[in-house]
């Protein structure tokens, strides 16, 4: 297979007994891209990308990654390939710091005698500059995740999962519960990821956002892929109708 894209999906299938969540998905993400998935509740949008993540197998299917089928059995393989997942529920720990919530479940330990002790002043110093360089202003990363806003906490744990997530990260609307404000410096995060050579994956309800940081938005609909399109060569109603399943040029959409 041709080295020309990281990610690559073919024939991917999920039921949960009697339930298909997936059928026969095929999908592409190319290097540097911000791939947008959308389609209603219940489309299968959050069971192909634990899939993706490893949270879940699939039932039949292969996957892809620079090229080279592999199996992610969990997600500690999926990290280890250099993907990251960072879900809707942040899983960020509030009485916990910006810098130990950074490398939480990963942390920099120094050795006294026999003794391993966590390491703060490396895992702080290491969070300033990763920050600084993804473009993040946090006055201090001694902070405990509580006392921040929700925009700041959503910024932490997409850093985060750059951070470990050297390929690809997989946002799960990030700009959920979002005011406007937070929401664009969100939105300027994933544009800026671009830049350092990672792909995205975002999941997101807000059309306006996608068509803001996408390069391409793939459509699911009742576990089936309805269709994908370039972002400069489409519009918010033809991805409405791709969604819904209204009729598109003449002809039903097939779900």
């Amino acid at each position: 297979m041709a080295n020309d894209c990281l990610l690559r999906l073919e024939g991917i299938s999920k039921s949960f007994g009697g339930v298909r969540a997936l059928q026969d998905i095929d999908l592409e993400v190319n290097y540097n891209e911000v791939l947008a998935l959308v389609g209603d509740n219940g489309a299968g949008k959050s069971t192909l990308v634990k899939i993706i993540s490893g949270a879940i197998p699939p039932d039949k299917g292969k996957i892809f990654l620079e090229g080279k089928e592999v199996s992610i059995k969990n997600p500690g393989e999926a990290a280890s390939l250099g993907i990251q997942m960072c879900y809707q529920d942040l899983a960020l720990v509030d009485c916990l710091d910006v810098a130990t919530n950074i490398f939480l479940g990963r942390e920099i330990c120094r050795r006294v005698g026999f003794v391993d002790f966590l390491s703060f002043r490396k895992m702080r110093e290491k969070s300033i500059s990763h920050l600084k360089t993804l473009g993040i202003e946090l006055q201090n990363v001694k902070e405990k995740v509580k006392n921040l806003s929700g925009g700041q906490r959503q910024v932490i744990a997409v850093s985060r999962a750059v951070y470990w997530g050297t390929k690809l990260v997989i946002l799960d609307e990030p700009t959920a519960a979002l005011g406007v404000r937070e929401a664009k410096k969100v939105n300027e995060l994933i544009k800026n990821l671009k830049q350092k050579n990672i792909s995205i994956i975002v999941i997101s309800h807000n059309l306006q956002h996608v068509f803001y940081v996408a390069d391409r938005v793939v459509v699911l609909r009742h576990g089936r892929k309805a269709g994908e399109r370039v972002i400069k060569e489409t519009d918010g109603d033809e991805v409405v109708k791709m969604i819904t399943g209204a009729e598109f040029n003449g002809q039903e959409l097939a779900y």
